[in-house]
């Protein structure tokens, strides 16, 4: 009996451990609603980088998580991508397009238009890529062009994870978003910005999005755990984050 308690201990004990493991060894990426992420890196000599992107205030229906950042990135000056309160730590701002090498991390902000109409209706945005530990991800943060440049491409570039919205009204909808992922071709596709239970905003359902390409559900993930040798070069595929 006692080696049966032994066991059923030790074996928790492993798990327990083994999901640390894999936390530490692989890059997290976090949705928690909107167009805001968390994304942390794998731990090295150097420890954990913590990136936050867009985080929101609670005026759109939503609770604000409590964040702490090394990075913090701002598509655009709305208050529901520009909540820095939310933010703690001692981080380093970027809410403009440029280059930037921040505790070995690679980011690129690529101008871009919140509407498609050349700014016109919305203003600007900026889209940012993220190089770090061999990958490249890219937050469109809220794109609304329904198209985007060759120069855009070129700055863009390859990419492994793309994080895109697809609510529609304020950004491209669930029909356009598919044509940006096509000009992209990344290989991992997060969707954000769309309906969620208690957001006051009337965005595009993400069921809409999917059935786009056929698929009728897809089981969202708490957060993604990522290695670049783990990403594979030929299949495409779509992940549900849960916030």
């Amino acid at each position: 009996m006692s080696n049966g308690v032994s066991y059923h201990l030790f074996y928790h004990v492993f798990i327990d451990f083994f999901k640390g493991y894999a936390k530490i060894e692989n890059m997290q990426i976090i949705w928690h609603g909107q167009s805001c992420f968390q994304i942390i890196t794998a731990r090295n000599r150097n420890g954990q980088v913590s990136i936050i992107i867009d985080p929101f205030s609670e005026e759109i229906g939503l609770k604000a998580p409590k964040l702490e950042a090394d990075i913090l990135l701002i598509s655009h000056r709305h208050p529901n991508h520009n909540n820095t309160r939310a933010v703690s730590g001692n981080y380093f701002l970027i809410d403009e397009p440029g280059e930037y090498e921040i505790k070995n991390v690679f980011i690129q902000g690529v101008p871009s238009f919140h509407d498609n109409s050349q700014g016109n209706e919305r203003g600007e945005n900026v889209i940012y890529t993220i190089e770090v530990e061999d990958l490249k991800i890219c937050h469109l943060g809220d794109l609304g062009q329904k198209e985007l440049t060759e120069e855009q491409l070129e700055k863009i570039g390859e990419v492994d994870i793309l994080m895109i919205p697809m609510g529609g009204t304020y950004t491209i909808s669930a029909k356009e978003a598919p044509k940006i992922m096509a000009q992209i071709e990344p290989k991992i596709t997060i969707p954000m910005h769309y309906a969620l239970p208690k957001l006051k905003m009337k965005l595009d359902s993400l069921d809409k999005f999917l059935k786009t390409f056929g698929i009728k559900n897809l089981e969202p993930m708490k957060k993604l755990l990522v290695k670049k040798k783990n990403i594979s070069p030929e299949e495409a595929k779509i992940v549900v984050l849960k916030p």
